[in-house]
């Protein structure tokens, strides 16, 4: 009999046999199998391998020991779903008026945005499964739900079971849901991979951790008992709670990578892992209990474009093609650099209609460090919570060396060599004039570009309430 399954894997074989469209010469020998693993909210600094000295995630260290960690990687976007568009379409997010989380239809409205991604712009799994590609996501979506909002199949999926979308999900009542969600993740991931042994597939695991609210089992959080506030107090401390989610993450990460060994996949599959954005921050009312994630030695977190809101861990594995034990701190890499740069490893030529924003970056991750062609280019619309230290100006661009951020009236205009200045500290806006022109004068043309929306009041400003003299009460009690 011929279900839905067969027919694909049947098609899918023709497809090879006769040369798809789209396929170069090199895909028709071997195409390498694609996942993509991607963390919600976590900082640079909350892996082992990036530094963290408390929280354990050896699965994850493991993995860059059999490839190669990049420490200077960036998301286009400073929370989750202007991200993600950059991650699946090589756009930045602006161009699709993606310029926040997509919330109710009357908050998305408020700030200028659609209700969801409109599924006729590129996507990477689309390209991929006309090339033959199975194609799966499992968790996370966020990329629109609600009345109207089409399912992960409009965008390319074959297989999708998620959060924050339409179609086929899960219970999400269980107050311990989200404690259990990367299990859940990885299960299905799994049971996809078994069931498409036989042909390339390309799968993102999106998890739904160390994202707000984080409610760990006391099982997840014994191994770090000894974290605890002690003194006879009951409550669990922050880092307990963040540093078991996090640990649960990269146990399931590990269960994963263990099935690709045991099927024999590991050396066929290209594996890669990031974060949607910065660590989100303590006054941020559901993550009060547990916002610390670590951004590392940068200033910023979650919706500031400094360094610490978009520069994110990275780590790319594929046996033989990938050096092993390999860190790059010199390459700059980006989320719209990934669709260019998997369909190069996928062997599909990207069609021009697609005018990615990113570049091909395949030759950095087989060969060596070089300089990236193009600017890599933010914009932040709207308010950002916590400490004004990490309140940074609504426009940044990052070229060679340089990051500048500006504000669009000039109110603040801060230059940073990033490779000798990585924590954003010593301001060089005013000893290089002429690098800010430059930088300034791109940047603001390409904001120019994008469509007109509204900006929060507080956009681009690092006001603080200073203490002031107050009038004095009419009558003095």
């Amino acid at each position: 009999m011929m279900n839905r399954r067969n027919f694909l894997r049947t098609a899918a074989g023709a497809l090879t046999a006769l040369g798809a469209p789209g396929l170069t010469a090199q895909a028709q020998r071997k195409r390498p199998n694609i996942i993509f693993i991607l963390a919600d909210d976590l900082g640079w600094g909350d892996l082992g391998c990036y530094g963290h000295p408390q929280i354990k995630t050896p699965n994850l260290d493991r993995l860059a020991r059999q490839g190669a960690l990049f420490s200077q990687f960036y998301v286009n976007g400073p929370v989750c779903s202007p991200s993600r568009t950059a991650f699946m379409t090589s756009h930045y997010p602006a161009r699709h008026r993606v310029h926040g989380h997509f919330a109710t239809a009357q908050l998305n409205q408020s700030r200028g945005m659609p209700n969801w991604l409109d599924p006729v712009v590129p996507m990477l799994p689309r390209l991929l499964k006309q090339a033959g590609y199975a194609t799966a996501h499992f968790g996370k979506w966020h990329l629109g739900n609600g009345p109207g909002a089409p399912e992960p199949s409009a965008y390319g999926f074959d297989d999708y079971r998620t959060v924050n979308a339409n179609g086929p999900g899960w219970e999400e009542k269980d107050p311990f849901f989200r404690a259990r969600s990367s299990t859940l993740i990885v299960d299905e991931t799994i049971r996809f991979i078994q069931q498409h042994g036989d042909q390339p597939f390309y799968v993102n695991v999106w998890s739904l951790v160390p994202h707000a609210i984080l409610n760990p089992t006391e099982q997840q959080m014994e191994p770090y008992k000894n974290l605890g506030p002690g003194g006879g107090v009951l409550h669990k401390s922050a880092i307990q709670i963040f540093a078991a989610s996090v640990t649960d993450l990269d146990t399931q990460v590990g269960r994963l990578l263990g099935k690709l060994d045991e099927l024999g996949l590991a050396g066929d599959t290209f594996v890669f892992f990031s974060s949607d954005n910065g660590p989100e921050d303590i006054h941020i009312r559901n993550a009060g209990h547990s916002g610390i994630g670590s951004a590392g030695p940068f200033r910023g977190r979650k919706r500031s474009l400094y360094e610490g809101g978009v520069r994110l861990p990275f780590i790319a594995r594929w046996p033989g093609h990938i050096a092993a034990n390999r860190v790059d701190d010199a390459s700059v890499l980006t989320a719209v650099d990934i669709l260019p740069t998997v369909c190069r490893f996928a062997g599909v030529s990207v069609p021009q209609d697609v005018q990615p924003d990113g570049e091909d970056m395949g030759d950095i991750f087989t060969s060596k460090s070089r300089p990236r062609t193009r600017p890599i280019l933010w914009e932040w619309r709207f308010n950002i919570m916590g400490d004004m230290a990490n309140r940074s100006p609504m426009l940044a661009i990052r070229e060679g060396d340089w990051k500048l951020l500006v504000n669009p009236d000039r109110s603040r205009v801060e230059l940073y060599d990033i490779p000798h200045d990585p924590t954003e500290l010593n301001n060089l806006a005013e000893r290089k004039p002429e690098v800010v022109a430059r930088l300034a004068e791109k940047v603001l043309a390409w904001q120019k570009t994008l469509p007109e929306g509204p900006l929060d009041r507080t956009a681009g400003r690092n006001d603080y309430n200073w203490p002031r003299p107050r009038p004095a009460a009419a009558k003095e009690r």
